[in-house]
């Protein structure tokens, strides 16, 4: 069984689903609350989530599979943001900085899946 806490992958999703949560959430207005800002949440939250449930599996194709599953929650969070930035929640400089990050998440989880199908 793999550590998940080793993996630098988890380590900036996690990093990411912490900022999302105590920097760009707040920004929503009390309208979003069961709405965007829900769909926002869920998909933050899921990208480390997937990461620590594939790590938790035996196999790599396995692995991989859940790893998928974060990248398919990364694209889903990059949206959220897109619609945030859009909707003026959030500010041009709050979406750049965030949809780096995002990117970087993205990079590093193409890379480990396409580690484990070689």
């Amino acid at each position: 069984m793999r550590d998940y806490r080793k993996y630098e992958v988890w380590k900036k999703a996690h990093e990411l689903n912490m900022f999302i949560y105590l920097t760009v959430l707040p920004k929503f207005p009390k309208s979003e609350q069961y709405d965007l800002m829900s769909q926002t949440k869920r998909a933050s939250y899921s990208i480390p989530l997937n990461i620590v449930e594939g790590c938790g599996r035996n196999t790599e194709r396995d692995f991989a599979h859940f790893l998928d599953q974060a990248l398919g929650s990364s694209h889903e969070l990059e949206y959220c943001l897109l619609m945030c930035r859009d909707l003026s929640y959030v500010d041009e400089h709050l979406y750049e900085q965030t949809n780096k990050t995002i990117n970087e998440v993205k990079a590093m989880l193409i890379g480990l899946i396409k580690t484990l199908r070689k």
